[in-house]
Formats: structure tokens, sequence, C-alpha cells
């Protein structure tokens, strides 16, 4: 080919990208990245340039392996196989303390791969899920711990620890779990104070252990593809974006106002027991150091004061406004059968109905909404000023009757604007609008594996870096995420205060 190594890229990939059904107009920043990359020096022939494409620019570029032409300009993806991944000699045994929801995401991705992830504990004070965790895995009754304090009674027996109890329980076995040798899969947030986060911190690098922190939305394609277009220049220079987490108003009532975490003071504030997802990927995506933090936010409806006249104190006690009413315990866990995980069901489902019933008559599930002790804020809004003056808006609102995070980014040649469905990029210089789908087949099935994907893609990165004592292969170590716990810290501070605060590292 005539000319210079650039431009021979430049009339090279059009026609590659073409009878991909792919145009290199669909992402003019290709042409940049290309023209100049240390692709300008390889002989380019049609095979060394499809390989040196997916080499050297990475999974920026959407090859014919990975992108499927659904029409309109919208395509959807899958990311490549990690090189860095080795077939396990052995699967990494662990130990998981708290067989609850979380704990049965990350051990279902064992059963599903077991050459991968062998769950051989648990430590589990509620006898049922003790026993069922036990049953599924096969956990002999020699490593089945009442509390997660018995389990560190024996010497080290595996090669890991997962930490899923509930969040004001993350610091003490994780503590102890470090002192023993282990490597750790940590549920976030990682501890519900600064202090106890740096300590986590201070001993995880004191004895080399690998610390990973549960922020899943890291590995989920949607996000995965996201920062890297960032990366590459998709929208040019980021300036600003704006981050919107709808909870939806019954999980709100689910778990903020009836639930685990309706109280701040008995576990940890609602920006870190929800959202402290939500400030990681800001911070990660735009790859900047945080300055300053501002927050406000309070909880407005879920109050006595709200409660509708001729409430009861339950949904069950002949509540006069039960049939109507958006936060009926009857109507969402008797009738609709939602969010029933909390009430370990029996095995029988004729013996169901009657069980959930008895449920809503004594737990906090069946309280009146407007009569709990709660004091969980119900609306938040946060706003954060990075490095280079990037700005970041964050609002996390419970009256939505959808859930799925959104994010819009602003760019100096484009924007981005997604809501973990699909990724849609504007360029200002073409006027080219390209939406990109994630698929996340490795990791089986994109819609059902939790967080997009990342609950399963955080997994099977954590046993690679265990299996290989890599703490590299994962995005999400302690010292990856600690700064975005940081940043919920004094956002707290700012809502209660009324003031702007300062991030220090």
């Amino acid at each position: 080919m005539p000319g210079s190594p650039g431009v021979a890229v430049e009339n090279a990939v059009p026609f590659i990208f073409d009878s991909f059904h792919f145009s290199f107009r669909l992402f003019p920043f290709l042409y940049y990245y290309c023209c100049n990359s240390t692709l300008q020096h390889i002989p380019m022939n049609r095979r060394n340039l499809i390989k040196s494409l997916g080499i050297g620019v990475g999974a920026v570029v959407l090859g014919k392996d990975a992108l499927a032409d659904l029409g309109n300009n919208t395509y959807a993806y899958t990311l490549p196989p990690d090189p860095l991944h080795k077939k396990l000699d052995k699967p990494v045994t662990a130990i998981t303390l708290g067989a609850g929801s979380r704990g049965n995401v990350y051990g279902n991705f064992g059963l599903k791969f077991p050459d991968q992830l062998d769950i051989i504990g648990v430590a589990e004070p509620i006898a049922l899920r003790n026993e069922r965790y036990a049953a599924k895995h096969r956990i002999p009754d020699a490593n089945r711990f009442n509390t997660w304090e018995d389990v560190f009674k024996r010497p080290k027996f595996a090669d890991a620890i997962i930490i899923t109890t509930p969040d004001n329980l993350h610091y003490g076995p994780c503590m102890k779990a470090l002192q023993m040798g282990y490597d750790i899969l940590l549920e976030k947030p990682i501890a519900p104070t600064e202090k106890e986060c740096r300590d986590i911190l201070a001993l995880a690098k004191k004895t080399g252990r690998i610390v990973a922190v549960c922020h899943v939305l890291r590995y989920a394609p949607y996000f995965v593809k996201m920062k890297e277009l960032l990366q590459a220049g998709a929208i040019g220079e980021i300036i600003s974006i704006q981050h919107f987490e709808p909870i939806e108003h019954t999980h709100m009532a689910h778990s903020y106002v009836r639930g685990n975490w309706h109280n701040s003071k008995a576990t940890t504030p609602i920006l870190l027991a929800k959202s402290c997802h939500d400030l990681d990927i800001i911070k990660w995506v735009i790859n900047k150091p945080a300055k300053q933090i501002s927050a406000m936010g309070d909880l407005k409806w879920f109050r006595k004061e709200n409660a509708p006249a001729g409430s009861t104190a339950r949904c069950t006690d002949g509540c006069a406004v039960e049939k109507t009413c958006p936060y009926s315990a009857i109507r969402n866990y008797y009738e609709k059968r939602q969010r029933l995980y909390v009430f370990d069901l029996p095995e029988d489902k004729s013996k169901q109905p009657e069980f959930i019933m008895e449920q809503l008559k004594t737990t906090n599930y069946g309280r009146c909404v407007y009569r709990m002790d709660n004091d969980q804020p119900d609306h938040y809004i946060t706003n954060i000023r990075f490095a280079d003056n990037v700005t970041a808006s964050f609002s996390m609102e419970a009256f939505t009757s959808y859930h799925g995070r959104r994010t819009r980014i602003m760019g100096s040649m484009g924007d981005m604007v997604g809501d973990m469905e699909e990724l849609v990029l504007t360029d200002f210089r073409t006027g080219k609008v390209t939406k990109l789908v994630p698929k996340a087949e490795d990791v089986d099935d994109y819609k059902n594996s939790g967080h997009g994907g990342g609950d399963w893609g955080l997994a099977r990165d954590f046993v690679q870096a265990v299996s290989q004592q890599n703490p590299n292969l994962l995005t999400s170590t302690i010292d990856e995420s600690i700064e975005s716990h940081i940043m919920g810290f004094m956002a707290e501070a700012s809502r209660k205060s009324d003031k702007v605060m300062s991030i220090k590292m």
C-alpha cells in the first residue's frame, strides 16, 4: 500500500470494517487511535491488521467475533476473554460467612463453575440457611459453623473467605481473615466507618493478602465498555457526568424502610449501603481523584405524620387503606410474591401462603411503612468536583416506578447516554449516533447473572487473582475501592453539616 503507514491504516480499516457491516465512520475516534498508535508500524496485510486491531486497540475495537449488527446503528457486543486468565489446576476453595442473598450469589458461581470455585465451608447463624447452603455445596458437618468467629478457631483450611455478613459485621471477620492469611472477597460496604475501612486497607498492605471489594458494576460489560470508550476518547475530554439511581418505590420500602437497612445507626447510611456502587462507578470512569463533595437529602415521606387516616400498625391489622396503598405488605409479599427470599420459605409450596402471612404478622416486613423506626433518606443528591475541574452529580431517588441506573456523560467532542440496557454515543463532529447493547455470554446469562453480569464477572476474576496470586487481575481491590467509600463518608458529613467537604486520601 502506497503512502505513509498512518495513511495505510486509514485506507485499510474502512474496508475491513465494511466487510463486518461496520464502518470506520461509526467511531471516528478510532481514526485518531489507529493512526497515532503502534499500528502505524505493522505490515498492513488483512490478517495482521485484524490481529493488530484486536491487540493494539483492545476491546474498544468491536471486531467480527464481538459485534452483532442489530440494525439502525445498533450493535450488540461481548467482552473478549481476558488473556491473563489461565486454566486453573484446581478450583479455589472458599468459606462463606453469611448464607443470605449475596452469599448465595457468589456460591452459585461455584455451582455453575465447579472447576473454578469450590465452597467448602459456611458460617450462618440462621439454621435453615446454614442447612440449605451446606446441602447445595455438599459441605461436611465439620465445616459448618454458627458464627464467623467459630471459623477462625480452626487453622486456615481454605484459600479464601467470602464475607457476605450484615454491614456491621464486615470489619471483624475481615481483619481476622487477613491475620490468618486468607484472601478475601468482601461485600460492600467495606466497613461502616472510615477508620475501619482504613484499618482493613492497612492490614491488607501489611499482610500482602488480596481483598476484593464487591463493587460489581466495575465488572459489568456495560460499564467496562463505557470506561474503555471514554479512555479511548470516544467523546473527547470528559467535562461532566450526571448519574441517577432509581431505587423503585417498593424496593425502597422493602430494604430501607422495613428491611435490614432501615436504620442507619444499626447498619450503614443508605449512600454506602445502596449507592457506594454509584459513587465508585463515577470515580472509576472519570479516573481522576475526587477533591470536593456536597450532599443534600432527607427522609421526607416515610414518616409517622404522613400515615393515612385509618391505617394501622400492621397491614394485617385491618388497615382501612391497605387495598389502595402502594406499599401494602399483603399485596407485595402475599399476593404478588415479591422479594420472598427474606422469609426462608418452606420447601413444601402448599405451606408457603400461611407461612408468608405469619411473617407479615410477626416481622418488620408486615409493618406500616409510615410507622417504622427508619431514618434512611428517601431522596439524596450529591455533587462532586474531581481533578481538572471535572464535575459529577449523583441522584438517588426512592419514588420511581422503575429501577436501573441511568448515566449521561458530557464530553468535549460528544456525549454518551445509557441505562445499562444500551449505551448511546453521539459524535459532535459527524452527528453520528451509535447504540451499543451489552451481552455477558462469558458469565452465562446477562440479565440474570446480577448487576448486568457484574456479580459473576467479579467472581470469575477473583478466583483467577487468588489462583495466580495476582491482585492486578481485579479492578476493585481495596486499594482501588476505598476512595469512593471516603467520598460516601464525606457526603454524609456534608449532608448533616450543610457544608462542602474536602476529600483527602
